[in-house]
């Protein structure tokens, strides 16, 4: 009897119908794909990143049995305050750390989501005694919006829930997880959300946390834009690149921002509640 030893292996024409096949199903799903990634960078889309992110805060609330909410915030970027990127961060009340009744840090081991890059939230807001001469403390103007610490304020704010789930107003003010004021002349916190800003230059921290709207630990006093603030229960959504677009002509206000709408959360639900 002799053996016949099989021989391994695809021939050249099995290997074609292969490469073909994947070839045809990478075609297909790159459509697919794009679609996909294009609905998170709509309005509709990042309204369910928003959702889903308030169901996670009600739900650390409940677990922690203390306050809790997001926070959203632009990354410290003074190269483009304006149009830098925009962040939803997870806060959570706590006086011990910071030592204030009103002080809130990041939430342990949740990392910042970024918002796509072509929407932006903001509250419309900002704290009146933040511009010279006083403000009205709403945005609505094309002066307030070119201003830069106005923006900033008016895109910082927060969304806080009570240990049993329900929305609540709550006067919020950030710090770092060590509960170091920006102040503090010899002790620095490795806080890598939150930190003052000296710390942030030397990449330890991504936001900017609020010390009365200003950073102290120079020869001067910095205006930053951000401070202690009640939370909201809503906001605007705009789209920036229609936002820059206005810019370009100088009417962001009367071109754009005038006309967009408020979402507002449904305070028992926790969820966004949809205009008609």
């Amino acid at each position: 009897m002799i053996n016949e030893k099989r021989q391994s292996g695809v021939t050249l024409t099995e290997m074609t119908i292969v490469i073909s096949i994947a070839a045809l199903m990478i075609a297909l799903a790159v459509p697919t794909t794009n679609m996909l990634l294009n609905s998170f960078e709509s309005e509709s889309g990042a309204k369910s990143i928003i959702n889903a992110a308030l169901a996670s805060a009600r739900a650390i609330a409940a677990k922690e049995q203390r306050y809790a909410g997001i926070r959203f915030q632009k990354i410290y970027d003074p190269d483009n305050p304006i149009h830098s990127s925009q962040y939803i961060v997870f806060i959570i009340y706590d006086y011990d750390k910071t030592g204030l009744e009103n002080g809130f840090r990041a939430a342990d081991g949740i990392q910042p989501i970024k918002l796509p890059d072509s929407i932006a939230v903001t509250d419309m807001l900002y704290e009146p005694n933040n511009v010279t001469p006083r403000g009205d403390g709403y945005l609505n103007s094309e002066t307030e919006i070119k201003n830069t610490q106005l923006i900033t304020d008016a895109t910082t704010f927060s969304i806080v829930f009570s240990p049993s789930g329900k929305l609540i107003s709550h006067e919020v003010r950030i710090r770092n997880r060590d509960g170091y004021t920006a102040t503090s002349s010899s002790n620095y916190s490795n806080d890598d959300i939150f930190n003052r800003i000296s710390q942030i230059q030397a990449g330890i921290g991504m936001f900017l946390q609020d010390d009365y709207y200003a950073d102290y630990t120079g020869s001067s006093v910095t205006n930053l834009g951000i401070g202690p603030e009640f939370s909201r229960n809503y906001f605007y959504i705009y789209e920036t690149k229609k936002y820059k677009d206005a810019c370009s002509i100088n009417s962001p206000w009367t071109g754009y921002l005038s006309k967009i709408k408020p979402v507002y959360i449904n305070p028992y639900t926790g969820t966004i509640i949809n205009q008609k």
